[in-house]
């Protein structure tokens, strides 16, 4: 799940309490890239996405290989608590820093096998294909709401949060 790493670095900093506790996501990667790459080779780019949250990483994934990519909102995997969180404090979770998660970029005849070997592992059993990449709308990223309307996700302006890490 997304989210969870700069809302719980917020509220021990900010002595902020929830009535559930949000704790932070951090994990080694290095076991979860090795049995996606042991699953397949067709992986196309990795990235963390600690600074800027999962939008960023999707907007600069999109720029920088010239394409569109579509997300689903209803298949973004948020706690209850993270989102919670962040409507209290007018945040986005897109947006919201992650320790221990990655974004990969896998072809679509390799998603399936790739999203099976990462729920395998205890860090990737969260793991959701939340989109595919689309010839037209070039250089965007386009969220699909749960209520059917279309969003387009940009870059952030200035820092929804402090630099945490």
């Amino acid at each position: 799940a997304i989210g969870e790493h700069g809302i719980a670095v917020m509220a021990k900093r900010e002595g902020l309490e929830f009535e559930k506790e949000i704790r932070s996501d951090t994990a080694p990667l290095n076991s979860l890239v090795a049995d996606m790459l042991s699953a397949s080779q067709d992986i196309h780019a990795l990235r963390d996405p600690t600074r800027g949250g999962l939008a960023t990483i999707l907007k600069e994934f999109a720029i920088s290989s010239n394409v569109g990519i579509v997300i689903q909102e209803e298949k973004i995997p948020v706690k209850d608590e993270v989102s919670g969180a962040c409507e209290i404090l007018g945040l986005d979770p897109l947006f919201v820093a992650n320790e221990g998660r990655l974004i990969a970029a896998v072809s679509p005849e390799s998603s399936e096998i790739v999203l099976k070997a990462m729920r395998k592992n205890k860090y990737g059993r969260d793991a959701e294909i939340i989109g595919e990449v689309a010839a037209e709308h070039k250089g965007t990223v386009i969220l699909k709401t749960r209520i059917g309307g279309k969003r387009i996700i940009d870059m952030l302006m200035g820092e929804q949060l402090p630099r945490i890490c």
